[in-house]
């Protein structure tokens, strides 16, 4: 078995995300524009919960959150600033990131 698995679901289960990723699993959208893409951009979060033991990064994910919520009064500017989706927003496009991937690659993102 090759991980992560990939699920393909609607936009609509992922309540309007094109792509999710949790535990050995990444969702993506039928409907999303760039599947490669949206399939980098969750393995590289695939990565990140393995590094950090799965709930280590779901629980700095949470923190991020809270904390960017805090400081920008915007959850898409939360989002856009957590340092887990810095990395996968910034390497997505790059088709040889995964290969050439440090560990704790996430953390030169702060």
């Amino acid at each position: 078995m090759k991980l992560p698995i990939r699920i393909w679901t609607s936009k609509k289960r992922l309540r309007g995300y094109v792509g999710f990723s949790f535990f050995i699993f990444i969702f993506v959208a039928r409907e999303a524009y760039d599947h490669d893409m949206i399939i980098r951009h969750e393995t590289i979060h695939f990565k990140q919960q393995v590094e950090m033991l799965f709930i280590g990064m779901w629980i700095m994910y949470a923190f991020e959150m809270v904390r960017n919520y805090i400081k920008y009064k915007n959850f898409d500017k939360a989002y856009r600033n957590n340092v887990f989706e810095r990395e996968a927003y910034a390497n997505d496009e790059d088709e040889d990131y995964l290969k050439n991937r440090k560990f704790w690659a996430w953390n030169r993102y702060w």
